[in-house]
């Protein structure tokens, strides 16, 4: 028999402690288990156990490779797989700490756990009062304590986006502060989420729901991640743009701050005229911007290569097949209050070749400037 194991994340500590004691009330029998990467420092990670009744057990994991969330890696299976053969445990509710995200543990969980362990759930923890400000903040964690490594360059904007979006669960705590423009972004940000309130019955059965990692990280993909509709609710609006003619480098290089800026959180795929072949993902939140190769576009491949392409990945290209260009495009999103759709569409289209250059072909699209090479190939 194996062990239902719920990953709960966030950044919204408070909120994240809540949520997790609902659980433990919620179900008989289950057991939370949290490492505090605070102590990382000193050289070491605190382990601690508890269940409704207060705390169990409390140890330390030893730093791996000076970081703290290696060590977190290598603890929490071993831990969880005593649990499961200690007793009738009949739930194991993993509190991440703040910074860490639910996709990392969960595929560790799953990768490792074998038989013993199953991921039934992830949830991520929100004090719906606290989205905005955390997603628009473009501070370096570990300006704020909260790097999980010596070489951990994430920000708090750009963590805390991924923690909403990969989670299929949100638990929001109840907040005096919030407000329905606070509800409508949290909405726009990850619209196919279950959002429940954190005192609800609900949240003990969606934490037996199931979850599948594979599903989990394809829907992440760039080439195929589900991305927001186009919207707009209580002063919040989401822009969806397409466009099928590649970018001018050095005109969108020249325009990404002020693409950046422009709202408090967008992402999609693009492409670049120099860079035909290239899927390039676009990942912004709090004013910084992540521009990433995630591969190939499939009309770039030989036909027998098609069958190495993960299933998801090649529905999603049939669905938005272009008969000259396949499935290279631009799909860029942008989610904030107050969203100027209008100047964000014009500055876009401003990026794009001009019919001039288009006609030229892809041969002297080429031979552009190659004002990405800094931001794609920073050992060049």
């Amino acid at each position: 028999m194996s062990l239902p194991v719920v990953i709960v994340g966030g950044l919204h500590a408070d909120a994240r402690k809540e949520v997790v004691e609902r659980l433990l009330r919620s179900v008989p029998g289950s057991v939370a288990l949290h490492h505090d990467l605070a102590t990382a420092p000193s050289g070491t990670v605190m382990r601690l156990v508890r269940d409704a009744s207060g705390e169990l057990s409390r140890g330390e994991a030893p730093l791996v490779n000076d970081c703290a969330c290696c060590a977190l890696r290598e603890d929490l299976v071993p831990e969880l797989e005593r649990l499961a053969g200690s007793g009738p445990t009949r739930l194991a509710v993993v509190e991440l700490w703040d910074s860490v995200e639910p996709r990392a543990m969960a595929e560790v969980v799953v990768r490792h756990g074998g038989g013993v362990l199953d991921l039934t759930g992830v949830i991520t923890a929100v004090d719906p009062a606290l989205v905005l400000s955390c997603l628009v903040n473009g501070d370096d964690l570990a300006d704020v304590g909260l790097a999980a490594a010596a070489s951990d360059r994430r920000t708090v904007g750009d963590t805390w986006a991924r923690q909403l979006e990969y989670a299929p669960v949100l638990a929001l705590v109840d907040s005096e502060d919030a407000t329905d423009e606070d509800h409508a972004l949290l909405a726009q940000l990850h619209p196919t989420a279950r959002r429940v309130p954190a005192r609800s019955a609900e949240l003990a059965r969606l934490a037996f729901a199931g979850f599948d990692v594979e599903t989990a990280a394809a829907a992440q993909h760039p080439a195929c991640a589900l991305l927001p509709q186009d919207a707009q609710e209580a002063g919040v609006g989401t822009f969806v743009w397409h466009s099928r003619r590649p970018f001018h480098p050095g005109r969108l290089y020249e325009a990404l701050e002020d693409l950046c800026c422009a709202a408090a959180r967008s992402r999609g795929r693009f492409w670049l005229a120099d860079r035909p072949d290239t899927l390039l993902s676009w990942e912004a939140a709090g004013g910084a911007l992540c521009v990433e190769n995630a591969g190939p576009w499939l009309a770039s491949l030989p036909d027998a290569a098609w069958e190495l392409v993960p299933p998801m990945r090649r529905a999603a290209a049939s669905l938005d097949w272009h008969p000259e260009h396949g499935d290279c495009c631009q799909h860029l999103v942008f989610t904030s209050p107050g969203l100027d759709r209008d100047n964000l569409a014009r500055l876009l289209e401003s990026c794009l070749l001009t019919e001039a250059e288009y006609g030229s072909g892809p041969e002297a699209w080429r031979r552009l400037p190659a004002a990405f090479d800094s931001l794609l190939d920073p050992a060049s």
